[in-house]
């Protein structure tokens, strides 16, 4: 990882790492992808609509049943890059999340923020992003620079645009990127296998369809550091954690084992 990452990360919201996978390792999460897509999770959705063209589908929380998935996030230098963006000493596993744009999908992901969507508080996250197939700038992940500084924007549903949790103007608005895209910094790049990018929770982000004939595969790693704390929501979260707040107390650390520690300061590592 490079000397302006760290910096850019905090600056941005978002940074890309070059290379992070080995070819063994993106050919691991390959594998845990196909694993999952054939024995989908309860968690599994469907997150386009009925007459899309192509598909995109999600899934959550699978590490601790899909061993490559639990491989990747204990043993490969996701963590260790994380550990670096974030400061402080520790890493800990959020969940996973598996994101599959079929060829032809048009089902574009609205621009948003992550946290407002978790049932987690604090500073100190990240979540890594990386495709195993080719991304091209026209289908990648594309963020706000800056915008994690922002605090937090009104959520709002991905697919009819709703503001189920707040009332109508509790807060602001995330901004109509998309009416005028040069009036914004965004940040976005070509990616491929083995390639990931790492972002804020609070950094405004989201992505197109994927035209033409090829599949983009995504793997996510959500990674919660030092500060983060437990903060039961009013709705349900995605993911949604039935029941943990009988667990955990609100502004607890997320001390669980659905939640293991990858990472404590005696175990960082210079890049």
């Amino acid at each position: 990882m490079g000397r302006h990452q760290i910096p850019e990360f905090n600056e941005l919201g978002a940074t890309v790492v070059r290379g992070l996978f080995t070819p063994d390792e993106v050919n691991m999460i390959r594998l845990g992808i196909e694993k999952n897509l054939a024995s989908p999770g309860p968690m599994f959705k469907i997150a386009s609509q009925p007459d899309d063209p192509g598909r995109f589908v999600e899934d959550f929380c699978n590490w601790n049943r899909i061993d490559e998935f639990r491989t990747i996030a204990f043993e490969s230098r996701a963590a260790d890059v994380a550990q670096q963006l974030m400061g402080g000493s520790s890493v800990r596993l959020f969940h996973d999340h598996l994101l599959v744009k079929e060829p032809g999908t048009q089902q574009e992901t609205p621009w948003h923020q992550d946290q407002p969507y978790y049932n987690v508080d604090g500073d100190l996250n990240c979540s890594m992003w990386a495709p195993v197939d080719p991304v091209a700038l026209e289908s990648t992940l594309e963020f706000n620079a800056g915008s994690h500084k922002k605090g937090w924007l009104i959520p709002r549903t991905f697919m009819d645009n709703q503001a189920k949790w707040f009332p109508e103007g509790a807060m602001s608005e995330i901004p109509k990127i998309e009416a005028d895209r040069n009036a914004f910094e965004i940040l976005g790049w070509d990616l491929q296998p083995g390639d990931a990018v790492f972002f804020h929770m609070l950094t405004i982000h989201h992505s197109y369809g994927v035209p033409g004939p090829n599949r983009r595969r995504a793997f996510s790693l959500r990674f919660l550091g030092d500060d983060m704390v437990h903060a039961p929501r009013d709705w349900i979260t995605s993911p949604n954690f039935d029941g943990l707040n009988l667990e955990i107390p609100a502004g607890a650390p997320m001390e669980h084992d659905l939640f293991p520690l990858l990472r404590e300061a005696s175990r960082s590592t210079s890049e």
